[in-house]
């Protein structure tokens, strides 16, 4: 069954976050819009790359609204060992959440049972906690920023224009579409 358009369930973690350790809740998400950015590991190989590609865009989400939240079943011990010693996770400005538990994961369900990792999954989450883009990918295809970003400002351009709809490629300020009778059959 799929999550979109579910409310996310509660949860809390320690993070690693602006040089420390800090708690973080469900609770911090609401009222804004939220990237839950879930990958297997920490000191891996595609994982840092895509840590390193939206921390090199996390200003142009940040100017959208947005807040990111790295989420892997790694210990926040760890998540600041892997951002002191790699270049490209260093440049991290976002919280990295550690859940050894798995708890967040599972609640999202994209937990790896057999090998207690999270699958590559992505979220985007509305300002009032509902799931509206999901994106899960195979352990070796990275993701990309540029094409997250598009997808939040779709889905940030749909939720204040409910009557209108973002057809495929669409770009701030490109046309949209309002769907109607009229409009049926004829695209």
């Amino acid at each position: 069954m799929s999550l979109i358009g579910t409310t996310i369930e509660p949860f809390s973690a320690t993070a690693f976050h602006g040089g420390d350790f800090v708690d973080i809740s469900s609770g911090a998400l609401d009222g804004k819009w939220s990237i839950v950015f879930f990958y297997p590991a920490d000191f891996t190989f595609v994982c840092p790359t895509e840590l390193e590609d939206l921390a090199d865009k996390y200003d142009q989400f940040q100017a959208a609204g947005v807040e990111i939240y790295a989420v892997s079943t790694d210990t926040h011990h760890t998540h600041k060992a892997w951002h002191g010693s790699s270049d490209k996770v260093g440049k991290v400005q976002f919280p990295m959440l550690g859940d050894p538990t798995g708890s967040i994961t599972r609640a999202f369900d994209v937990m790896i049972e057999s090998d207690g990792q999270a699958d590559r999954a992505t979220y985007v989450i509305d300002p009032d906690g509902v799931i509206q883009v999901i994106e899960l990918s195979a352990d070796g295809i990275g993701r990309n920023a540029n094409e997250l970003l598009r997808k939040v400002k779709a889905a940030q351009y749909v939720r204040d224009h409910p009557n209108e709809v973002c057809p495929a490629n669409w770009e701030e300020g490109d046309e949209t579409l309002a769907p109607s009778f009229d409009l049926s059959g004829k695209i």
